[in-house]
């Protein structure tokens, strides 16, 4: 239930908390006193649309808070642990900030949470009517979420089943008709990967290869100059009055001088060592030069070879690792084209199936309806009886329709107030007091199937007086002994039932409006039912609200 309500610089209220109790609140005031701002407060606390022209003039910031007391509900504690939200002492605190710049920041105890969160939290705690929601029976399309409601766990269940079946099978089937429609562009790319992989594999291209073509291609190219180079170097080291011969005379004469001055030794030992490098260098140069060969076929080849490995970077990477990637990632995407054909058997197979079990749910689903209809017509015609439309006629048409989400019917609700008169759509409803009874009655027929805590009633007496009034409030006064009860209304003898009864008044200083809420107990009551009755505390008037709560206490 909704224990509190707390909202800080809310259009003309600067600062207001209202407390609640379980059972019948009604909440009364002269018209402009400020009753439709506590239901904004509440819808702003419950996730609705705010912007910042409802932020008291001169403030910065609106500020509500809900307060609930936590109902037992599964289905909203796995929603609370999603959100990482801990309930404080089985209490939950919805709150909502809005800032002048248009900011608005949602918090569930304290937590920040998406403004969706309180709308999902609110769900669980709080129906809401009000005189807009008439509109809301006006379409047909309603009427089906009414009565699978008011069926409960077994249709609900169903026709989640079913809403997930035939969106997977909706899923399937664009997938299987974007495949179709693609099919001409996968033969087409099936060649082209095909022809991709095949030339990149013919070419065995090795990692490196190409440093080593370009090395052997100078090489073959230049084969003469170098044979000829390294000619000339052999003579120069191994040659006539060779660098070697020269070396080795020199040695000799460091020999002799080191046997006449020993320091001299080392020098000798230098060229001992320059003399085994020559040699050595000579035997490779004569060695390089016997391993160049002239061979124009090979040099041929060679750049036909690297022509061929160009050309492959230039279409498909700048380097061999790069072709190679690319030749995998072609492979990759040719398998799962050659596959798709697998993949089409696959879905038609899924495609039938989720048709069948999409089909048989909604039948499963439509037996429901079909069976439940007219009890839940008599039961919204046991509350209308109630309401004193005793000839009322409610019937509940099922219709078959395409298969969607909901299943394969399309349910309305068609009423007549008056005997003789066949049953019409509700939107041929002229009476705004028959479309409030209607809705009551169905929230009444509502209530057990789809138990939410607390009910508000925003002004659902709008064209009712007299005996329906009485009706009206009696039928409120049985709800509230299950569920608790926000009822605004004009009515004194809805007012009158109430446990808790609120007066909102508007007060001005000269430079500031405020709205209080006062609760009324005693003799204050009775003075606001007797303002209700007749607009003034009259001595008639006083007399007839203490018959009227004397009545409403004795029932």
């Amino acid at each position: 239930m909704l224990h509190a309500l707390h909202i800080e610089n809310l259009a003309i209220i600067d600062r207001l908390e209202v407390a609640f109790e379980p059972g019948f609140n009604a909440l009364t005031g002269e018209t402009g006193a400020g009753k439709s701002i506590l239901i904004d407060a509440l819808n702003l606390a419950l996730g609705e649309r705010a912007d910042a022209s409802l932020i008291r003039t001169g403030a910065d910031k609106l500020r509500v808070t809900a307060v609930f007391e936590l109902p037992d509900d599964p289905e909203l504690h796995a929603l609370l642990n999603e959100l990482g939200v801990a309930p404080e002492d089985g209490m939950l605190y919805l709150s909502r900030e809005v800032q002048a710049g248009g900011r608005s920041l949602a918090r569930i105890n304290g937590q920040p949470v998406p403004i969706s969160a309180l709308k999902a939290v609110g769900d669980f705690l709080i129906d809401m009517h009000g005189q807009h929601e008439h509109q809301s029976l006006l379409n047909p399309s309603s009427h089906l979420d009414f009565l699978d409601r008011w069926l409960g766990e077994p249709a609900l269940t169903l026709r989640q089943q079913a809403r997930l079946t035939v969106s997977a099978l909706r899923q399937t089937e664009r997938e299987l008709q974007e495949l179709i429609a693609r099919e001409r562009e996968r033969e087409q790319m099936l060649d082209l990967y095909r022809f991709q992989v095949d030339e990149i594999r013919a070419a065995d291209l090795q990692v490196g290869e190409d440093e080593q073509l370009e090395t052997e291609a100078r090489r073959l190219t230049h084969a003469e100059k170098l044979i000829a180079l390294a000619g000339n170097a052999y003579d120069a080291l191994m040659g006539e009055n060779s660098a070697y011969d020269q070396t080795a005379a020199a040695s000799r004469s460091l020999t002799e001088i080191a046997r006449i001055d020993p320091s001299a030794a080392a020098w000798g030992e230098l060229l001992e060592g320059a003399l085994a490098q020559i040699e050595e260098t000579a035997r490779n140069l004569r060695a390089y030069a016997e391993s160049i060969e002239y061979d124009p076929a090979r040099l041929e080849a060679v750049i036909e070879r690297q022509e061929l490995i160009k050309r492959l970077k230039r279409k498909y990477g700048d380097t061999i690792e790069a072709v190679l990637q690319y030749a995998d990632e072609a492979a990759s995407k040719l398998h799962t084209l050659e596959t798709q054909t697998e993949r089409r058997a696959v879905l038609e197979t899924e495609q039938a199936r989720l048709q069948a079990e999409a089909q048989t749910l909604s039948e499963q689903l439509s037996a429901l309806r079909q069976e439940g209809a007219h009890r839940f017509a008599e039961a919204v015609q046991a509350s209308l009886r109630a309401l004193a439309m005793e000839r009322a006629q409610f019937v509940v048409e099922v219709r078959p329709k395409p298969l969607d989400g909901s299943g394969v019917d399309s349910v309305e609700f068609l009423f007549s107030a008056n005997p003789g008169e066949p049953p019409r759509p509700l939107s041929k409803i002229a009476s705004g007091g028959e479309m409030a009874r209607v809705m009551l009655a169905l929230k009444t027929a509502l209530a057990d199937a789809a138990p939410v805590p607390t009910l508000v009633f925003d002004e659902i007496d709008a064209g009712i007086g007299g005996r329906t009034a009485h009706a009206v409030g009696e039928q409120i006064a049985q709800l509230a002994q299950h569920f608790q009860i926000l009822c605004i209304t004009h009515l004194p003898q809805i007012a009158s039932r109430a446990r808790r009864h609120l007066l909102i008044e508007k007060h001005t200083d000269g430079a500031a409006t405020r709205v209080c809420v006062q609760p009324l107990q005693g003799e204050a009551r009775v003075q606001e039912i007797a303002r209700m009755l007749a607009g003034a505390p009259t001595e008639t008037a006083l007399q007839h609200a203490r018959e009227l709560l004397l009545g409403a206490s004795t029932q």
